[in-house]
């Protein structure tokens, strides 16, 4: 499609298209010269809170054929879920999903700086100079990084969590900064991401839908007043 539009040869109401313009609902669109249709939907995006067990990856392929928390979603016919960031193999806890993936680009977009919550067991003592060194900012392969927070949260014995809180979400990040200061994290599981936060009663492999108005009002926080706005140009359905 992107050949046809270069060479001039798709119109939109009278002009020649571009590469990436948007298309509406009442457009009239031509193909060397010959009108063609559009589908177009104004259904709202659907969005689910997933309680992500450990043991399961966040991709469809996996060499090793692992779980994956694509099969524990609600099954779709003409559509497909898009993660919103990831979690490891071995953290439990909040997921995301969107049937939208400008809604998903949107949530994980560093402008919108939303905090990701963990709650974190480790084995042993925290000293309190590590503590202060994980607020202050640490240098990890992939640049600095810090805790926006960071709360006791009980414990007993070798066993002692904490609630941190981060403003981004690279590979095994948290993980990585404990074991920077030489703690070992014996568990792992997000909590909020965001607005949203875990469901105390959603039990783990087992998802909740957000309803219509919140999926509204989610959608016009992200600028999205029009959830279902013009479509980029691409192969039009010929009759």
């Amino acid at each position: 499609m992107e050949e046809l539009i270069t060479a001039g040869r798709v119109n939109v109401n009278g002009e020649v298209a571009h590469v990436g313009q948007s298309v509406a609902p009442g457009d009239r669109i031509k193909v060397n010269g010959k009108l063609v249709h559009l589908k177009f939907s104004n259904r709202l995006p659907r969005v689910i809170i997933y309680h992500k067990p450990e043991g399961e990856i966040v991709s469809r392929d996996d060499p090793d054929r692992r779980p994956t928390v694509f099969t524990s979603l609600p099954k779709m016919s003409g559509g497909r879920w898009v993660a919103v960031g990831r979690l490891d193999f071995n953290t439990s806890g909040l997921l995301l999903f969107t049937t939208s993936g400008d809604l998903a680009n949107r949530l994980m977009h560093p402008r919108y700086n939303l905090v990701r919550e963990y709650a974190v067991r480790i084995l042993g003592e925290l000293p309190d100079d590590a503590r202060q060194r994980l607020l202050a900012g640490i240098e990890l392969d992939d640049g600095p990084a810090q805790f926006a927070t960071f709360q006791e949260a009980g414990g007993e014995g070798a066993n002692h969590w904490y609630r941190v809180s981060l403003f981004e979400g690279r590979n095994r990040e948290v993980r990585r900064m404990f074991e920077a200061v030489g703690v070992v994290v014996s568990r792992l599981m997000r909590v909020r991401y965001g607005p949203f936060i875990l469901p105390p009663n959603l039990k783990r492999g087992h998802v909740l839908e957000l309803k219509e108005l919140e999926v509204q009002k989610l959608a016009a926080e992200f600028g999205m007043e029009d959830p279902a706005p013009g479509r980029p140009l691409r192969k039009p359905r010929q009759r």
